[in-house]
């Protein structure tokens, strides 16, 4: 059969046709390939290198150096310096008890390290350094260098270590560091790798803790050259990381020092606050502890001193203590009723010593009683009845919002640990918290400070601070970061009547420059330096009517325990405040003997910053005053840090 005729031309366009569609997809599938090939040679190249080289190759992090913290005149306050340790190889150490009993007798080892170390090698491989000794001298890494032969495998190391050279005087504030726990990594919810390094610090308390964000820094990194079973066998490249932030506070180094040799061994507080943007110049609490034992690593028996000692020298009284105003709070009474319209300052009250209000007599100080009284002997005086009768005028309610407007029971956002709220107690918080209504003693009892009322150091600074210049100051400890400002609004007016802001005033003046004032011991005779304070004396114990029928005890005839607080606040000069001051000596007895001489002495040293000339004090107080300076000058740190016969 013969085979029809095919047209050459169309067979050859179908064939070609074809042989192109195939020809596009095989080239098509070579260029896919070739561009692959060339995203995995190329572009992926050191991605892919690494994961190849990955069981010989390593990247280790480089802790960074912490930022520094220094006082509002550029003092160092918490520095980084050079720490050696003592390292030993298991797999090169051989007999590991000879090579320590060698190193025990260069270096001074103590058996708790000893046992916590060899517990270490134990878990850990035979190729790792393990630190028997931390924090050593570099008299005792010569020793060890000069007898390496005899050490094998047994090396020095050196890293930083943190220092605080001006030592227990800011250990309130700066706080400290210490090793990464498991309930500091608990609390993160994801942690920074760098908390993972072995040893690595962290701040635990006080600045060194609110911002360790900005201390701590950013890690670096290292390539190191591993064999089979991870021993290091070289390092290949080093980049290193990011220093952290360092920090200027507003503290004033030269009086926080003074303050602190001043309360001495004192339970007591202490606060400086600047009446014009309210930075403040010192925060202290007494006794105080050295936070560089926290550092090194504190021991038992250490440990066990400071949380025995009654005085609590571990609380930071000045910002976590809360205590009962007594007296101090009288202004906000007073001013309270004079926003109210309620009185003038010529009104007065009869004092006979005691009020009694639902069948309860509420006594004054005094107990034969004050006579008339009106505002400015109230509070240059003291009188507690004048207050009382006040009180019940006035109610709790605009008690409390005066109060508040003057800052008490309010927490102040500050990066220090544990800053307590107080309390400014009102209808609506004992309801809730006591069940209970509110009834006319318990308004009375506020009146003076007492009863459910609670201020810390700080809150009464504030106050202070306020009364003074008719603004609502907050305070501020952080100046700045990496010599950035740290951002500051002016405050706004309080919106009092500065005619009513006047009169309390010049009562508080009166306390401390009228005869009759009763802290009129304690007074400044420098006209340009004259203060205006007032004291409290508040209760921690209830006194029975036994008791006062016999005679009311004497505070230095009772328990420490159960002595009253002493208080005093106060600010200066009168006519341009500049600082405001609280003091609080916890079971002190009575606040013109205990707290108002020491809130002059600050008062003096922030006015001339430093020792002020002997005639701003009143002629009688100069000898002693000349003997307390050269007593406490001996206590204070230089610049350095140096106390003593250790200065330069």
């Amino acid at each position: 059969m013969k085979r029809p005729k095919v047209d050459s031309s169309e067979f050859q366009a179908k064939v070609s046709r074809r042989a192109l569609l195939l020809g596009g997809v095989q080239l098509g599938f070579m260029g896919l390939l070739g561009l692959r090939m060339r995203q995995l040679q190329v572009e992926q190249a050191d991605q892919y290198r690494l994961l190849a080289e990955e069981n010989r190759i390593n990247i280790r992090l480089i802790p960074p150096a912490r930022g520094e913290i220094f006082d509002r005149n550029g003092i160092t306050l918490a520095r980084n310096q050079p720490s050696y340790r003592i390292n030993i190889v298991r797999e090169d150490a051989g007999d590991i008890d000879d090579v320590v009993h060698r190193l025990s007798s260069l270096v001074t080892l103590e058996d708790e390290d000893i046992t916590r170390a060899l517990a270490e090698m134990k878990r850990s491989a035979p190729f790792l350094p393990v630190t028997f000794a931390d924090h050593v001298s570099w008299e005792e890494v010569s020793r060890v260098a000069v007898n390496a032969p005899a050490l094998p495998g047994v090396t020095p190391e050196v890293g930083l270590s943190r220092q605080y050279p001006m030592g227990k005087d800011f250990a309130h504030v700066v706080g400290y560091v210490g090793p990464v726990s498991d309930y500091d990594l608990s609390k993160i919810e994801n942690p920074d790798p760098l908390l993972r390094i072995p040893r690595f610090q962290i701040g635990k308390v006080g600045i060194e803790a609110k911002h360790e964000a900005e201390l701590r820094g950013s890690a670096g990194t290292k390539r190191v050259e591993v064999n089979s079973v991870g021993r290091v066998m070289r390092e290949l490249d080093r980049q290193e990381g990011l220093q952290g932030q360092d920090l200027q506070l507003t503290i004033d180094q030269k009086l926080q020092s003074y303050i602190q040799a001043r309360l001495g061994e004192e339970s007591a507080a202490a606060i400086v606050m600047d009446c014009q943007n309210g930075d403040l110049l010192a925060v202290c609490s007494a006794p105080t502890f050295d936070p560089n034992q926290f550092v090194t690593g504190i021991s038992v028996a250490n440990y066990q001193e400071l949380t025995d000692n009654k005085y609590r020298p571990l609380a930071a009284k000045s910002v976590q203590g809360t205590y009962p105003p007594g007296s101090t709070f009288k202004m906000i009474t007073a001013l309270a009723a004079l926003e109210d319209g309620l009185i003038s300052s010529e009104d007065t009250v009869w004092c006979p010593g005691h009020l009694e209000v639902s069948d309860r007599k509420f006594h004054c100080w005094k107990r034969a009683g004050h006579g008339h009284m009106n505002l400015n002997k109230a509070l240059r005086e003291s009188c507690d009845v004048y207050f009382y009768e006040l009180a019940l005028e006035l109610g709790i309610d605009r008690i409390s919002a005066m109060s508040e407007k003057l800052g008490l029971g309010h927490r102040h956002d500050l990066p220090l640990s544990g800053i307590a709220s107080g309390l400014n107690p009102t209808r609506e918080w004992k309801e809730q918290v006591r069940g209970q209504n509110w009834v006319p003693g318990d308004t009375v009892n506020v009146s003076i400070g007492q009863g459910f009322v609670l201020a810390s150091p700080l809150q009464l600074a504030v106050m202070t601070a306020r009364l003074a210049s008719g603004k609502s100051l907050d305070p501020r400890v952080v100046k700045s970061v990496n010599g950035v400002e740290t951002p500051r609004v002016d405050a706004p007016s309080l919106g009092l009547n500065e005619n009513n802001l006047r009169q309390v005033r010049r009562a508080m003046f009166d306390v401390s420059n009228n005869r009759r004032g009763t802290a009129y011991g304690s007074r400044i005779i420098d006209d340009a330096a004259r203060l205006a304070g007032k004291t409290g004396t508040s209760q921690v114990r209830n006194i029975t009517a036994a008791e006062r029928a016999a005679g009311v005890t004497r505070n230095e005839d009772l328990p420490w325990e159960r002595r009253d607080h002493a208080l005093f606040v106060n600010f200066a000069p009168m006519e341009d405040p500049k600082i405001a001051v609280a003091v609080v000596v916890e079971h002190g007895g009575g606040g013109s003997k205990a707290a108002a001489p020491i809130a002059r002495d600050i008062t003096l040293q922030a006015l001339f910053d430093g020792d002020p000339p002997l005639e701003a004090y009143p002629s009688r107080d100069r000898r002693k005053i000349k003997e307390q300076q050269d007593r406490l000058r001996v206590l204070m740190p230089d610049r350095d840090g140096n106390r003593g016969d250790a200065r330069t």
